[in-house]
């Protein structure tokens, strides 16, 4: 498992609160709230940096906008790098 942090763009955990959804009028002051993390969704992949090929821990937004670089660049689809 990846760890809760991306080395790419430094996305981390966040902590906020979630509220439960509750129709009517004056419950929404008395609606149940709770603390809890928003996590990112982070993989760790492979990805050649710096002419070798290094293990990160990689947010999947990151993946996507890199494999958009990279397809940019000429390279098949499917190859994720980092120049």
């Amino acid at each position: 498992m990846a760890s809760g942090k991306c080395d790419v763009c430094d996305k981390r955990t966040v902590f906020g609160r979630t509220i439960q959804f509750q129709h009517g009028g004056q419950w929404e002051r008395r609606a149940p709230k709770k603390n809890r993390p928003f996590m990112p969704n982070v993989h760790s992949k492979r990805m050649f940096v710096g002419g070798k090929w290094v293990r990160m821990n990689v947010c999947t937004r990151c993946l996507r906008t890199e494999s958009k670089h990279v397809q940019a660049k000429g390279a098949p689809a499917g190859i994720v790098a980092k120049a």
